[in-house]
């Protein structure tokens, strides 16, 4: 024996698998001529030929809010397109169908940093991407919107939603877009324009009883006219409650009120005298005072009258009409009209006793209340005298 020990099967059988596993070149992926895939590798590491261009160009400042924003693609076609704000905000916008081209659906916001990462593909499925940012501009003129009813406010079925802007606007269309309004049950909602500064919106016929209402304005970097820019961002929340729809007849002196449809009282009333007649049409409460003070002079009627402590008065229109509580009216109600316009119901000095018509009214109403005038002499109320488009068909209130 030479001292040497024989190696074994297993061990020998091991070195081989180690030298097959380690190996370059060997085994079935090079085929019989030996090439392997190797001899596509060109192929595989060929660029796309998609070229992906965003507009504005990477690092911009200043960027309009609206029309700088755009991804296109040459030799080939864009695949996903993400833009999104430094909080992660994202930016809707669609792909056209040709997949040539991108942008967002709606504005920017102003003073905003926004980042873009945009892929394409060529004809053979290879890919090319582009990361850019840019940063909006910040306006030197703003401006905002007023509007009524308050988020979580619970109103009557006339009250539209109403927003007037601090400054007038000459882009109405641009404003328009920034403000989306969704209803529960869903009902066709639209806007109107009273001049170039409030914008009411409303649905045909009254709302419905229960109805949930929410109103977005995404204002901030809407050019609402040349230079000046929005800057709000608020979500707005209201409930329709009961339908209250009171009406007066002028001629009768009498006002009938109906819940739900459904008559519940019958007051008698007073309204304007002759050359003070109260207007005809439909009329929302706007404004709810348990004790105000009307001065003629505030409504052009010099010093006619002023009274210091009037009960449970509502405001109908902004020109000064309300329906409200009356001690000085005599045997007025239900007998003749002895008013400058408004709309009187029987109370006592101080509003205390709970019994008296214009008390109980007062406790029955909200704010968006409908209050109707028949048989007047008057004309019918001017639709943005108050909150009464009602008062406008709705052909009109669409144009």
């Amino acid at each position: 024996m030479n001292g040497r020990r024989p190696i074994s099967a297993a061990l020998l059988g091991a070195a081989l698998l180690l030298v097959t596993a380690c190996g370059g070149g060997g085994g079935s992926d090079t085929g019989n001529d030996g090439k392997g895939k190797s001899g596509k590798a060109g192929e595989d590491t060929k660029a796309s030929a998609a070229v992906v261009t965003v507009a504005p160009k990477d690092g911009s400042k200043s960027v309009a809010t609206s029309g700088a924003l755009k991804v296109t693609a040459d030799k080939g076609k864009l695949t996903s397109v993400e833009v999104a704000d430094s909080k992660g905000n994202k930016v809707d916008g669609k792909i056209t169908e040709a997949g040539t081209s991108w942008a967002p659906d709606h504005h920017l916001a102003a003073s905003t940093t926004y980042k873009v990462h945009a892929v394409a593909k060529d004809k053979d499925g290879r890919e090319s991407a582009k990361d850019t940012s840019f940063t909006t501009l910040t306006p030197k003129n703003t401006f905002i919107g007023t509007f009524t009813p308050e988020d979580g406010s619970k109103v009557g079925v006339g009250m539209p939603f109403s927003i007037r802007f601090t400054r007038g606007i000459t882009h109405p269309e641009d404003v328009e877009k920034g403000i989306s309004i969704t209803t529960e049950p869903a009902v066709d909602v639209e806007g109107h324009w009273f001049g170039n500064d409030r914008l009411d919106f409303r649905p045909e016929q009254y709302w419905a009883a229960g109805t949930k209402v929410t109103v977005k304005l995404d204002l901030d970097g809407v050019e609402g006219r040349d230079g000046v820019y929005g800057k709000q961002v608020r979500t707005v929340k209201f409930t329709i409650g009961r339908s209250q729809v009171s009406t007066v007849d002028v001629k009768t002196k009498t006002m009938t009120v109906k819940r739900d449809g459904k008559t519940i009282k019958r007051i008698p009333v007073t309204t304007g005298k002759p050359g003070y007649d109260t207007w005809n049409g439909q009329m929302v409460i706007s404004e709810r005072l348990k004790v105000t003070r009307m001065n003629g002079e505030t409504v052009g009627y010099g010093g006619e009258y002023d009274i210091k402590d009037v009960p449970h008065a509502q405001r109908l229109t902004t020109s000064g009409t309300f329906i409200h509580g009356n001690y000085w009216g005599g045997d007025a109600f239900g007998n003749y009209n002895a008013s400058h316009g408004c709309i009187g119901l029987r109370d006592v000095r101080g509003g205390y006793d709970g019994k008296v018509a214009a008390a109980w009214f007062f406790d029955q109403s909200i704010t968006g209340d409908v209050v109707v005038v028949k048989h007047s002499k008057d004309k019918t109320v001017s639709p943005d005298n108050g909150l009464n488009g009602w008062n406008m068909s709705w052909a009109d209130w669409k144009k």
